[in-house]
């Protein structure tokens, strides 16, 4: 357990599943180190990381490769991941996103407008775990339940402590 603004966190473990093509990069070593179970397989799209307890898939892609292999087979290997995954992200890095990046990104949201892939850009390898790691801990099921209960009573705090829910029960009590 580790202290962290004086509330308490219990540190947050789950099992990932990767392409072989990731067995040696430098997300698979940051994600054991942080004690995750990384899981490799060659059955999976190559460059994909697979949160199967959250229901989140990953594609990592690097926009420079993108931009040297061709859009036509990436689209191919996004909408093969797509029809595997419904909650898919499309990570996209790049040391800078310039006007290229930025417009190869469009051709993307473009192509799967209206499909179940967000896309998230992403500058390095630390940047890329924490975001992962972020959304899978927050699609997880206690999680989920977590954020959707502290939200139910958030919503039923300001409903009490609004001044149009004080006015109606002021004028309730005054027609009574």
């Amino acid at each position: 357990m580790a202290e962290s603004g004086g509330q308490e966190q219990s540190r947050w473990i789950t099992t990932v599943i990767m392409s072989t093509a990731l067995q040696n990069h430098e997300i698979s070593t940051i994600l054991q180190r942080q004690q995750h179970r990384v899981r490799y397989s060659e059955s999976v799209e190559i460059g994909s990381v697979i949160f199967s307890l959250s229901g989140v898939a990953f594609i990592l892609a690097d926009t420079q490769d993108l931009l040297m292999t061709g859009e036509e087979q990436f689209f191919k290997r996004i909408q093969k991941f797509i029809n595997i995954h419904r909650n898919s992200f499309l990570v996209l890095s790049a040391a800078l996103h310039g006007p290229e990046e930025w417009n190869v990104m469009f051709r993307i949201q473009r192509r799967f407008l209206g499909s179940n892939l967000r896309i998230i850009p992403v500058h390095n390898t630390a940047e890329t775990v924490k975001l992962m790691l972020t959304i899978a801990k927050i699609t997880s099921k206690p999680q989920a339940d977590d954020i959707r209960y502290k939200m139910a009573m958030i919503k039923a705090q300001i409903i009490e402590n609004s001044p149009v829910w004080k006015m109606r029960q002021d004028y309730q009590l005054h027609c009574n």
